[in-house]
């Protein structure tokens, strides 16, 4: 366990950052490589692989709700100094990963074959997205558990295990890829399933190998059967932080299926360039996808601490860092993106497609750095609630125009890319006008630490039970 209220909090950001930045590179080497295998295959299988991949977002959805609020619940509970607490957290989040994966697991495979015709323009995509899905299912399931561990070891500052296992689990799948998806070695070649089967082998691995930090002596987080008797009050208490973070991942999923329909007409060779700019922008995003994820425990142990200033510097601090890293980021997309595409597909429309996503979109990078880190900022705070909102703003702006344009003779998939700028830039505001609204009630300028509204205890429950919610008390954060 590590604290992360003492000592230059700018030095914990970039000391967690480089932890899960080493994550995020070997997670984006995986999508990169296993998209360039892909790709030997044909432009239908890119195009399989980009709609299988829609499902992820349901599972970052599902993953984002419990690995937030177990984060929050942890960091919070570590911040008051109790270890009880935190150990309560950690074993009934999972509990409740386990029940989350199996019905995941059911109604994905329900789902599958329905999904993916609905998603393709024709029907050989349509078949190799299901062959794909049908190892895919199982593996996203299985990371339930495993970013039940890891988002527990986040909130008490220890980013390292998390680190070994993605980044070990991640080379075993890269390295596998090749070998199913082609047959090398085995001769049994097994196309765009193989790199499916590649993912669930890895999976299993990371699962077992992240179990044995648990089994420890003297881990500061134990499994401990006792605390295994399912808390509805404690699952409630976390899933009302992560349940708004989570369904911002849905959002980001009605966007892709949006965006997948209204391609649809165009062919393969759009949704395949689409795709591919996805995969791009997933690698130039992990900076600050990292940078998120180290904002939340830090901010969130301060919080718990009732540290006001810690938590306003560690906003200050994530925001500098995201804006230069996304800057440079926007700069690449906008000057060689046409590069970027070729790497993955030599086919003229693809690249063509994905040249003038990526060329539009990079507009938006700068905005989208920042509102990660004001999204992890509500997450610290213990209220996901108003950055959902600004997602929701953000996905009708975008929606509800781009159906309506669709329907107009000489429609182009670049007026989407354009809507989508000024849809984020919409949605920046609203989450800077929230998140200042969130400092001046949560935390009171020129209160003591110690004398902020202690947590809330659900009605009936033993205080080892509760989830902290700092005290909303009208301020100013000036």
């Amino acid at each position: 366990m590590e604290d992360l209220t003492t000592g230059p909090l700018t030095r914990h950001l970039l000391k967690t950052t480089s932890f899960m930045l080493v994550t995020m590179i070997f997670q984006t080497l995986y999508f990169l490589i296993d998209l360039y295998w892909v790709g030997r295959l044909g432009t239908h299988a890119v195009a399989a692989v980009a709609i299988a991949g829609n499902a992820t977002f349901i599972v970052l959805a599902l993953t984002q709700m419990l690995g937030v609020g177990t984060t929050t619940a942890v960091s919070h509970a570590v911040g008051r100094k109790s270890h009880s607490d935190a150990q309560l957290v950690f074993n009934q989040a999972q509990v409740l990963a386990v029940v989350i994966g199996i019905v995941f697991l059911i109604a994905g495979m329900l789902v599958r074959l329905p999904f993916s015709r609905a998603m393709s323009a024709d029907t050989e995509t349509a078949a190799l997205a299901a062959q794909y899905l049908l190892w895919f299912i199982p593996a996203m399931a299985l990371q339930f558990v495993l970013v039940a561990q890891s988002a527990a070891l986040r909130g008490v500052g220890n980013f390292k295990p998390g680190m070994l296992v993605s980044t070990g689990s991640v080379i075993i799948n890269m390295v596998l890829a090749p070998f199913l998806i082609f047959g090398w070695v085995t001769h049994h070649p097994m196309g765009v399933a193989g790199a499916a089967l590649a993912s669930f082998i890895a999976v299993v691995i990371g699962n077992v190998w992240l179990l044995t930090f648990f089994l420890k002596p003297g881990v500061f987080l134990a499994f401990t059967p006792s605390d295994w008797k399912p808390r509805p009050e404690l699952w409630g208490a976390m899933l009302k932080v992560g349940l708004p973070a989570g369904a911002e991942f849905a959002l980001m999923a009605v966007y892709l299926f949006i965006i997948y329909a209204l391609a649809r007409p165009f062919g393969a060779a759009a949704q395949a360039g689409f795709g591919i700019g996805m995969r791009v922008l997933q690698a130039g995003f992990m900076p600050v996808v990292a940078l998120g994820f180290a904002v939340g425990p830090v901010a969130g142990q301060n919080v718990g601490a009732r540290r006001r200033d810690g938590v306003i510097e560690t906003f200050r601090s994530a925001v500098i860092m995201a804006v230069g890293a996304m800057a440079l980021f926007a700069l690449l997309c906008h000057l060689v993106p046409s590069a970027l595409i070729r790497i993955f597909s030599s086919d003229p429309q693809v690249v063509a497609v994905g040249d003038e996503y990526l060329r539009i979109i990079s507009w938006n990078f700068v905005a989208s750095g920042v509102i990660f880190v004001a999204s992890s900022m509500f997450q610290a705070l213990g209220n996901t609630v108003p950055s959902l909102l600004a997602s929701m703003v953000r996905i009708f702006v975008l929606a509800i125009p781009a159906v309506f344009l669709a329907r107009l003779p000489g429609f182009q998939l670049r007026w989407m890319w354009y809507l989508s700028v000024a849809s984020v830039t919409l949605q920046l505001v609203i989450s800077l006008l929230l998140l200042r609204r969130e400092f001046r009630r949560r935390l009171p300028a020129g209160v003591p630490a110690g004398a902020l509204a202690a947590a809330t205890v659900p009605a009936g429950a033993p205080a080892t039970t509760a989830v902290p919610a700092p005290a909303t008390v009208p301020t100013s954060v000036d």
